[in-house]
């Protein structure tokens, strides 16, 4: 049985699919399987921004088979993990969450890298290139945190 782990953010376009990409790489994939989705579903069945794709690939990842998919309370039953790319996809997350079981499972992806200090990756959709290479540096050092922690717990 795998672990799932589920990578959200609010497009599922930009962040959160080179999230997915970057963890995954990082895991075994007969032990964990990792997946995105977005809070908002404006591109459901899209694949992700060109730009995310672009930087991926500059770095040896290939997200371009990913299709956009919505955030539904459902996921809680799916995932064991659910890491968000900011506070305000944590409220949109948890706020959809049963009980505290269900809330417990969702954490901000940048508390690897800075523990309780609430830090968000920030959307680069508005922005120029370069911010998706910072979005990838920062999603990439919190993965390694991230993978090591998981293949620690689950193995």
């Amino acid at each position: 049985m795998s672990v799932k782990i589920l990578m959200v953010c609010l497009g599922n376009i930009c962040r959160s699919p080179l999230a997915e990409g970057i963890l995954a790489s990082k895991l075994p994939k007969d032990k964990f399987f990792v997946d995105s989705a977005g809070t908002g579903n404006w591109h459901v069945g899209k694949k992700p921004d060109e730009r995310s794709i672009a930087t991926a690939r500059k770095n040896g990842l290939d997200i371009s088979t990913q299709k956009a998919k919505h955030f539904t309370s459902k996921d809680f039953d799916t995932y064991d993990y659910i890491f968000v790319m900011d506070n305000s996809n944590y409220d949109d997350v948890t706020f959809l969450a049963k009980n505290e079981e269900q809330k417990s499972k969702v954490r901000l992806i940048l508390d690897e890298l800075f523990p309780g200090d609430n830090v968000d990756v920030p959307d680069p959709y508005y922005g120029l290139q370069n911010g998706f290479d910072m979005v990838y540096e920062m999603l990439d050092e919190a993965t390694d945190l991230l993978a090591k922690k998981l293949i620690e717990n689950h193995s």
